[in-house]
């Protein structure tokens, strides 16, 4: 790795402005961070690929794995596609639905009556407050 001044040299040299983030962080796009996450911790990742039609095939699987089966903790474990499609109500409905019966069955074991998790509605980097809307 080159010293941190070649490298601002270098950067300088393609016009290229640093972000003032913390060192060696990189948080300008939290949604690519963490699908880059979710991919480095996957089970099958190889890690470095030893060519670029290596790197596409696994790509070819691992993207529609990510969009259809991945359950995504930041949208109530739904998955993008099911989102997208607006088929995550009907699930939602089953959820709710059991978690529900459960507390009437087993009110003394919770607080207060549960609210089973949606996705928002409007998701983004950035939002007011008031543009949150859930459904």
């Amino acid at each position: 790795m080159a010293p941190p001044c070649a490298q601002a040299d270098l950067l300088a040299e393609h016009n290229v402005t640093k972000t003032h983030n913390r060192p060696y962080v990189s948080n300008d796009n939290p949604y690519s961070e963490s699908e880059f996450r979710t991919m480095k911790y996957r089970p099958n990742y190889p890690g470095t690929f030893d060519s670029i039609e290596a790197a596409r095939d696994h790509l070819g699987e691992y993207v529609p794995w990510y969009n259809t089966s991945h359950k995504h903790s930041g949208i109530a474990l739904f998955s993008p596609q099911e989102v997208h499609d607006g088929s995550w109500r009907e699930a939602h409905r089953i959820r709710d639905l059991a978690l529900q019966d459960y507390h009437q069955k087993h009110p003394h074991r919770f607080r207060a009556r549960p609210k089973t998790p949606a996705p928002a509605g409007v998701v983004g980097i950035n939002h007011l407050p008031d543009e949150t809307v859930t459904s």
